[in-house]
């Protein structure tokens, strides 16, 4: 039905004879009887010069054949990148007309509510800016595709209906209808059958997989996202580390190249092609400098110790397991006191006792000065302590926490952020390798027992496995053979070494309280497969939806996803979650329950 995309049309088809189809961007009247179309595809926009145009309408569907020209002298659009020709001597055909749109398709988009456009995303797909987002999108997965063959991975799809299984979030659940009262769960990952393929021998398997959790929906999650999943046989933290490097690189490389446009309005501006090597740092020391285990290290902004300094103080508030600070440079003039004040009440709904704030002014010696109003309590080496830990200059301001050193980090881990991030579309592409998570977040005031940090068939680290044998409160400071990928301060994903030997799998499941009856009927066709020879096997699982919005420098997985939901958890487009028929309960054995009072 066409020679050429709309955006194709160039110089070098002057003279020529073409036929483009699209939808009617604009039209523009010049005179009694001719007019210009602006007639749009993907691929961008072409000018038709048409004579007869009167019946056209925006978003009418049309066939336009015409002879390539030059645009007259003074008429040429730079931002095009048709912008130096024009179809001329046009005949159309119209293929469909339309209604007028819901909303305008260029720059004014960007103002409309959220729920109008995805109640009409097929519309809002029209736009330039999802179009690109949704084809680099489609680039990243091929890249990511070709970069795991070329690493010996085979692809594997896993069930989406299967039991349920401990993931860390709940699950969707389907019901049986020839077993009423069972119920299949939709999988929050492929965790156990990944394994199992390892069992099989399938030594390097890797799935885009679809994955389903029923979690609280934000900015960097939905109920069912994508991911690339893999695991390996026969390796360690080193080899996983090393794939997923190799593919993620793949990733940015065919963004920065990719036509059309390249990495330009994205984060990937002033990149360099490509990750480079990607640096490290362990859990405790994320956590330490940057108050988060997913730091965003495009920013300063630390976290400097003070608890030393304040080991003999007469000031109480600060008598405390960890005295933390964070320097906010050149801030003062524009930090009011009101906004100080509502800063210690944020931190306050943080988790913080207290927030203390200074102000550095310039001395009478020609140094600084401390001013705040708790600097009376505190002692002339305390303040000049401080001053020189934070390396305080005139015009900062200074924030102090003090509590146990996990809030204190979280703490002014967030006040960071909210007084430092920038943009997501600023700062380039920085990626880091958080590793040597600990195993057990924290030990149950009621039951005695560890809560795990991860999903329970996490490896522990080798230096630790004495530890497991110990007291509960050593259990603590066992460290995991687990590891994630950050990137600007999103968890890209994670991954561990697995445990495959059955005993040590069922020695984690007795600290977790979780005994050999129960491990069998909740996984018991994994411990089983250990029986049958697993080999040692490591795996990882990144997120597709973050890992482009980030690339693109979107704020929200939403505008990289085609069809997602909002963040209550509904589709405007189906009206999705509705009501099921009687007759389709009764079949599954169901009934359903009032609304909660």
């Amino acid at each position: 039905m066409r020679s050429l995309m709309c955006g194709e049309v160039g110089e070098e088809h002057v003279g020529s004879v073409l036929t483009v189809c699209g939808w009617v961007a604009r039209r523009r009247e010049h005179g009694e009887h001719l007019a210009f179309l602006d007639l749009r595809d993907h691929t961008g926009i072409v000018q038709c010069v048409v004579d007869g145009a009167a019946d056209l309408r925006s978003e009418w569907v049309v066939r336009v054949t015409g002879t390539v020209r030059l645009r007259p002298e003074g008429t040429i659009n730079e931002q095009l990148a048709t912008g130096a020709v024009e179809l001329g001597d046009c005949r159309v055909e119209v293929l469909n007309t339309a209604e007028p749109p819901p909303f305008p398709l260029d720059e004014r988009a960007a103002d409309v509510d959220e729920v109008v456009r995805l109640r009409h995303r097929y519309v809002d797909l029209r736009r330039v800016e999802m179009q690109r987002n949704l084809r680099t999108r489609a680039r990243v997965l091929g890249a990511i595709r070709r970069s795991m063959d070329a690493q010996g991975f085979v692809e594997v799809e896993t069930p989406l209906l299967i039991a349920s299984t401990p993931e860390g979030a709940r699950d969707f659940v389907v019901p049986s209808r020839q077993r009423p009262g069972s119920f299949y769960a939709l999988p929050q990952s492929p965790q156990l059958f990944k394994q199992l393929c390892m069992v099989g021998g399938v030594d390097r398997y890797y799935q885009v997989a679809r994955c389903l959790r029923d979690e609280d929906l934000r900015a960097d999650r939905q109920f069912e996202f994508t991911q690339l999943d893999a695991e390996m046989s026969f390796a360690d933290q080193e080899d996983v580390l090393d794939v997923i490097t190799a593919a993620v690189d793949a990733a940015v490389r065919s963004v920065r190249t990719g036509a059309p446009g390249g990495g330009g309005g994205s984060a990937l501006d002033g990149v360099e092609a490509g990750i480079g090597e990607v640096p490290r740092m362990s859990w405790r020391e994320a956590v330490d400098r940057f108050g988060s285990d997913k730091p965003d290290i495009r920013f300063g902004m630390e976290l400097t110790e003070l608890t030393d300094l304040f080991a003999d103080t007469g000031f109480n508030a600060f008598r405390a397991p960890s005295v933390k600070g964070i320097r906010h440079a050149g801030a003062s003039g524009s930090t009011s006191r009101s906004l100080l004040d509502d800063l210690t009440e944020t931190a306050k709904r943080w988790g913080a006792k207290g927030l203390v704030w200074m102000r550095v002014e310039e001395g009478e010696d020609g140094g600084v000065r401390l001013v705040s109003p708790v600097a009376k309590f505190m002692s002339d080496a305390e303040l000049a302590g401080v001053a020189s830990r934070l390396d305080a200059q005139v015009g900062d301001v200074l924030y102090l926490v003090a509590d146990e050193w996990a809030a204190t980090t979280h703490v002014l881990g967030l006040l960071r952020l909210e007084l430092g991030r920038p943009p997501t579309s600023e700062g380039g592409l920085r990626f880091l390798w958080v590793v040597d998570f600990p195993l057990f977040e924290s030990i149950d005031a009621v039951t005695g027992r560890p809560v795990p940090a991860h999903h329970p068939f996490t490896m522990p680290h080798p230096d630790d496995l004495a530890a497991l044998d110990g007291p509960s409160e050593g259990l603590l400071a066992v460290r995991s053979q687990a590891y994630d990928l950050v990137l600007n301060g999103w968890e890209l994903g994670s991954g561990s070494v697995r445990i495959h030997r059955r005993e040590l799998q069922q020695q984690v499941l007795d600290l977790l309280g979780i005994g050999p009856e129960e491990a069998a009927d909740r996984f018991g066709f994994l411990l089983d497969a250990f029986r049958f020879g697993a080999p040692p096997h490591a795996g990882f699982a990144f997120g597709i939806d973050r890992l482009v919005a980030l690339l693109l420098g979107e704020d929200n997985i939403r505008e990289v996803i085609a069809f997602p939901k909002t963040q209550s958890g509904t589709d405007p487009l189906t009206g999705a979650p509705t009501s099921v028929d009687p007759a389709q309960l009764a079949e599954l054995g169901l009934r359903t329950l009032p609304p909660r009072g």
